[in-house]
């Protein structure tokens, strides 16, 4: 969430940030600044009751000690007092507007996010290694992963509907040895501290980092009692929301936590897109890398945590690219965002496999996360980050494609071979 006083103070960076975003400005601050104007009026006008209550108070004081009649102004008072709570109660309601207005403003792109209109419009910052040579027509992941026995779509769409997976044998393996590797690596050699986290959240949870209330119909509710759940579209918000109404120490900082979960989403809007395979599903799995920084560090965090994600890929020995997300491409939440893309030979074609961001205080301000400078007595708010560390389904994908064979079968990166007890899959029926 955006600073009120921000907001009111640089409005119009505000409203030529909104458009950077693709956005009509009208549309998103809707009646702000009339809002905004009636509040501060209204607030004036009630100080100015009181004090005009509190002299009264005094005459009334000095009255009763005299012996003389105090009716009229006790009657007085009683006015001013029915019209304090008429202003009090005005200021509440336009409070609650302002903050309504607020909760849907998306976050401010930082000036190096690169102005632009849609997803043409990204800049790639990097590329590493190079697709492989393959001497045949390479397949898509499905279709391998039916032909080895290891992906079974059918039988998932029998269990649960479409946009769910069943893996067998050595496909199921591939996936956890993919998570325990990710885990591995970036706790012994990129200093995260691991945390296991409940996958189901409350609602201020998901207000904390920026899901709710704008993206409920991405979300899957859970009623529970006279509240409800949310199942967790991704680690981020129970890791981020750990230290929600927290200070943490500026010693402390950067804390740096990364947490594997189950990942759902309604995927809301999206059908017709990505429907052969597993890259778009209702539940998939994902190694999530989340820190907490003070704003002068934020962005060389946010640098050191796209390369932990990205040595991820390197280690398995896969083509990838870095882009940087225009202006009308970055999330809600997000201040910058830098997208992984890996190289898909059997659709030949990159696909997101991270998005790396950094959310200044925009999280931290709807959590109340905060942290105390060293020699300050006032606290302020912390800068969150986060990023796929990485999604395991998309990274299954990318191996299964990148290391096919031609005899049909998928060699292990050298990497993994430990944690697969095998260094290649070969066809199997279940």
């Amino acid at each position: 969430m955006l600073d009120l006083g921000f907001v009111r103070d640089n409005l119009s960076v505000v409203e030529e940030k909104l458009r950077q975003r693709g956005m009509d400005p009208a549309d998103v601050l809707k009646d702000f600044r009339e809002v905004d104007t009636r509040r501060r009026q209204v607030i004036t006008d009630a100080e100015t009751l009181k004090a005009q209550r509190n002299r009264v108070s005094e005459h009334i004081a000095k009255l009763k000690k005299t012996g003389q009649n105090a009716e009229p102004q006790i009657t007085e008072t009683k006015k001013l007092r029915e019209e304090i709570q008429e202003r009090e109660k005005a200021v509440a309601e336009y409070e609650a507007r302002l903050q309504e207005i607020l909760a849907g403003l998306p976050n401010i792109p930082n000036d190096s996010v690169p102005v632009g209109k849609s997803a043409d419009d990204n800049v790639e910052v990097r590329r590493w290694g190079a697709p492989p040579k393959l001497d045949f027509t390479p397949k898509p992941h499905w279709e391998l992963g039916e032909q080895l026995g290891v992906l079974d779509l059918e039988r998932a769409a029998k269990l649960s509907g479409a946009r769910f997976a069943v893996y067998w044998d050595l496909g199921a393996r591939l996936e956890r040895a993919l998570a325990n590797f990710m885990l591995d690596l970036h706790t012994r050699e990129h200093g995260y501290t691991e945390v296991l986290t409940p996958y189901m959240v409350n609602s201020d949870s998901m207000y904390g980092t920026g899901n709710l209330p704008k993206f409920a119909a991405d979300l899957f509710r859970v009623p529970h009692g006279e509240k409800e759940l949310w199942l967790i579209p991704t680690a981020e918000v129970p890791v981020t929301n750990l230290y929600r109404d927290e200070t943490l120490d500026a010693s402390r900082l950067p804390v740096s936590l990364t947490a594997y979960t189950p990942c759902f989403r309604s995927e809301a809007g999206s059908y017709g897109k990505d429907v052969r395979g597993i890259i778009r599903q209702h539940q998939f799995q994902k190694v999530e890398l989340v820190k907490f920084s003070a704003p002068e560090q934020s962005y060389d965090q946010l640098e050191k945590l796209t390369h932990d994600a990205e040595e991820v890929l390197q280690k398995l020995g896969l083509h990838y690219r870095v882009v940087a997300l225009c202006t009308a491409d970055i999330g809600f939440s997000a201040a910058k965002t830098y997208d992984i893309e890996v190289w898909l030979p059997g659709q030949q074609l990159f696909r997101e496999i991270s998005s790396c961001s950094n959310f200044e205080s925009f999280q931290a301000r709807r959590a109340n996360i905060r942290y105390r400078p060293e020699g300050k007595n006032k606290t302020e708010f912390v800068h969150t980050l986060n990023g796929s560390g990485l999604a395991i389904g998309r990274t299954w994908v990318a191996i299964v494609e990148n290391y096919q064979q031609a005899d049909g079968s998928v060699l292990i990166p050298e990497a993994l071979r430990l944690y697969m007890g095998t260094d290649r899959i070969t066809p199997k029926k279940f």
